[in-house]
C-alpha cells in the first residue's frame, strides 16, 4: 500500500480512537463527531482490508490485525513528527512539541523546578507547544523507552535498560490518618505500632505496599494509582495511608491530618529524570533539558 496524505489522516484518527479506548472518547481530542470517526475507521479498513476493531454495546476492543496496525502506524507517524520538529529547527525560531511524563502529586513539591525551568525556556522567543501528561511509573518509563515522551519526571523502582537515570532529589512519605478518623484524637504514648496494626490502610497499588506489611498491617482495605485518590481515602477517616510530606503539609497546617510515628513509619524515595538512551537528537528536547538540568543542578554530561 502506497501511503498518501488521506491515508495519514485516517491513521491518526485510529491512533486517538485506539489510544481513548472509543469513538466518543476520542471524540474532544479530534474535534470531529463519532460517526465521522466511524467512517474514517471504515475508510481505513477499506484501504487496508481487515477489521482493525470491534465497536458496539460490548465496548471497543482491537483485533489481532488492529494492534498490528497500530503499532506499526505509531512508529511511522513518530517518525514523521520527529522529521517535521528536525526541518523546522534549522531555522533560528524554535519550534515544535516538547512532551513530558511525570508522576502524579509532584506539583507541591519546592525541589521539583519544572515551573521556573518552563518559564526560562519560554522566555526565549519560540513557539514550542508543551505536552504534560502524568503517568505510574511502569508506564511512564514505557513511554519514554517508546520515544512518546521526550523526558519523564518521577520514582522509579524498578528499572528498565535503555532508559538514562539522573537524581533529582528525595522525597518523604510519612503515614497519616485525618481528623475524623477515631484515633486522631488518641495521646502519642497510644500511637503505638501493635495499636494501630489493625486500622485499614489506603496503598497506592504501584509501591510500596510492601512496607506497609514490614510495619506489620494486615488490613489493606484499598489500592488506589494515584495520590489524589489516596488523599481522599485518608480524609474520609476511614483509612490510614502514606503520602509526601509536600502533599500532606497544607492539610496538616489546617489540622485536618496528623502524622503516626513520624520517627518510624517514613521512607524516603528517590526521584529521577529518565531519558531515552538512545534518543534521536532533538533540539527541542535538548535545550530545554539544558534549561532543567541547570535549575535542578544536574551536572551536564
Amino acid at each position: 500500500m502506497k501511503t498518501t496524505g488521506s491515508d495519514l489522516t485516517l491513521l491518526r484518527v485510529f491512533d486517538a480512537v485506539t489510544r481513548h479506548g472509543g469513538f466518543a472518547a476520542a471524540q474532544a481530542e479530534l474535534n470531529i463527531a463519532p460517526s465521522t470517526i466511524s467512517n474514517h475507521i471504515r475508510a481505513l479498513e477499506d484501504r487496508l482490508g481487515v477489521t482493525l476493531c470491534q465497536r458496539g454495546r460490548e465496548g471497543f476492543d482491537l483485533t489481532e490485525q488492529g494492534a498490528f496496525v497500530i503499532a506499526s502506524a505509531r512508529r511511522m507517524l513518530r517518525s514523521l513528527d520527529d522529521f517535521a520538529a528536525e526541518v523546522s529547527n534549522l531555522g533560528e525560531n524554535l519550534v515544535g512539541e516538547l512532551k513530558i511524563g511525570m508522576l502524579d502529586g509532584m506539583v507541591s513539591d519546592e525541589n521539583l523546578r519544572l515551573p521556573q525551568a518552563i518559564a526560562q525556556f519560554k522566555s526565549t522567543p519560540n513557539t514550542v507547544n508543551i505536552d504534560i501528561r502524568e503517568h505510574s511509573p511502569n508506564i511512564l518509563m514505557q513511554k519514554v523507552y517508546d520515544g512518546e515522551y521526550h523526558i519523564g519526571l518521577g520514582a522509579f523502582t524498578n528499572k528498565i535498560t535503555g532508559l538514562v537515570y539522573e537524581p533529582l532529589y528525595f522525597e518523604t512519605n510519612y503515614l497519616y490518618f485525618a481528623q475524623t478518623h477515631p484515633l486522631f484524637d488518641a495521646p502519642d504514648e497510644y500511637l503505638t505500632l501493635q495499636n494501630i496494626r489493625k486500622q485499614s490502610v489506603v496503598s497506592r497499588a504501584y509501591w510500596r505496599e510492601e512496607f506497609v506489611r514490614n510495619l506489620g498491617f494486615e488490613n489493606i482495605g484499598a489500592k488506589v494509582d494515584q495520590i489524589d485518590p489516596q488523599l481522599l481515602l485518608i480524609l474520609s477517616g476511614q483509612y490510614l495511608g502514606f503520602l509526601p510530606d509536600h502533599v500532606a503539609k497544607p492539610w496538616v497546617d489546617a489540622g485536618r491530618l496528623r502524622a503516626v510515628l513520624p520517627e518510624l513509619a517514613r521512607y524516603k524515595i528517590g526521584f529521577h529524570l529518565i531519558t531515552l538512551r538512545d534518543r534521536k537528537p532533538s533540539r527541542v528536547a535538548d535545550e530545554f533539558l539544558d534549561v532543567f538540568r541547570a535549575m535542578q543542578g544536574i551536572a551536564k554530561g
